[in-house]
């Protein structure tokens, strides 16, 4: 049951992880290159930094894939709880909810102590990413008019330079959320294991690229002049350096999504008040309200899933130990004070009956 329980959670956390999380690294580069080339092209390039990411990953950490992000989640053989969540983070992302893996996933294996650090580490980044987005757009809005495509010659440039902030950025992602998949696998794979994984994320990965993104792609495309390689580059390359900045600060896992929905908010904001000079925060308000609402109905959502899943367990572990009998251990050569002083009466009887007879 152990294998089965692996294997499934294994296989649903990782399509969650590639159809819900992977628009956050992939999803401007789709929506920016999908007229242009086929979603094969797309597919096999993504596949390549993929592949050297899980390489790299398991040998320089010594048959760790999770780069170190799971430090603090000693490994627990998964049951059948634990593959529920990915379960539901399937059904939620079918529904476009852009749901943290992290949450859902990792917390359910870890305490209630690393769920709180998770959590608040997310809402930092998620905050700082809507600060950092909102000014630096401020700034870009003053030179560049991002609701304008760049020219045919400079896209030229442009798509190299988008091509390659984007494997940069991929590769920052996958080394943080990795880790969502590897929760359900023992510390240490071998190579074989590793071939089969990677077969798996490949397959997965043009599964999505098939499709486009997917319903979640939504979140992208919703938001202005994303299609255009120019503005796509700078949001891949903002996102990958909040990425890079957070993995410094400690090996404690974050929701990436939090920090990517909150880099399109301050965004939209600086570009609806500083680009068009009007502050028009009725057009935009609801966008930014409705990505934010969908972060609250998905961190809901995990958090009363992982609290039952630990209900559930500690619940379980108090139950058992009521049923056993209380056993009190005495060292090896050595008779309690009671078992001493019961065999000395029995010595003394024993002499009285010899006398008497």
């Amino acid at each position: 049951m152990l294998t089965l329980f692996t294997t499934v959670g294994f296989i649903l956390a990782g399509y969650s992880v590639i159809a819900n999380d992977s628009v956050q690294t992939l999803g401007t580069w789709i929506a920016s290159n999908r007229e242009r080339f086929k979603w094969t092209t797309l597919w096999a390039a993504a596949a390549s930094v993929l592949v050297f990411t899980l390489v790299f990953g398991w040998y320089t950490g010594g048959g760790d894939i999770s780069f170190g992000r799971l430090n603090k989640i000693p490994y627990i053989e998964p049951q059948w709880y634990h593959a529920m969540a990915p379960l539901a983070l399937v059904l939620l992302t079918r529904k476009g909810i852009p749901v943290s893996t992290s949450f859902l996933v990792l917390s359910a294996f870890a305490s209630t102590f690393v769920l709180e650090k998770m959590l608040m580490k997310s809402i930092l980044g998620y905050g700082l990413a809507a600060v950092v987005a909102y000014f630096l757009w401020l700034g870009i809005s003053r030179f560049i008019n991002e609701k304008e495509d760049v020219s045919e010659k400079a896209g030229k440039f442009w798509r190299v330079f988008q091509w390659l902030s984007t494997g940069f950025l991929w590769f920052t992602w996958l080394s943080h959320d990795v880790a969502n998949i590897a929760v359900f696998l023992p510390r240490t794979i071998t190579g074989v294991q590793l071939a089969l994984i990677i077969v798996f994320f490949v397959l997965g990965l043009g599964h999505i690229f098939y499709n486009q993104g997917g319903k979640i792609q939504n979140i992208v495309l919703d938001k202005q002049s994303t299609k255009y390689v120019r503005s796509a580059t700078f949001i891949d390359l903002t996102y990958a350096f909040l990425l890079l900045y957070f993995k410094g600060v400690n090996d404690i896992p974050m929701s990436t999504t939090w920090v990517f929905v909150g880099l399109l908010c301050g965004r939209e904001l600086a570009l609806n008040t500083g680009l068009t000079k009007k502050g028009n925060l009725k057009s935009i308000f609801p966008i930014v309200a409705k990505d934010f609402l969908k972060l609250i109905v998905g961190l809901t959502v995990s958090v009363s899933i992982v609290l039952a899943i630990h209900y559930g367990t500690d619940q379980g572990r108090i139950a058992e130990e009521v049923a056993a009998p209380a056993q009190v251990e005495t060292p090896s050569g050595v008779e309690s004070e009671a078992e001493s002083a019961t065999g000395t009466q029995k010595n003394k009887v024993d002499k009285a009956v010899e006398y008497a007879e």
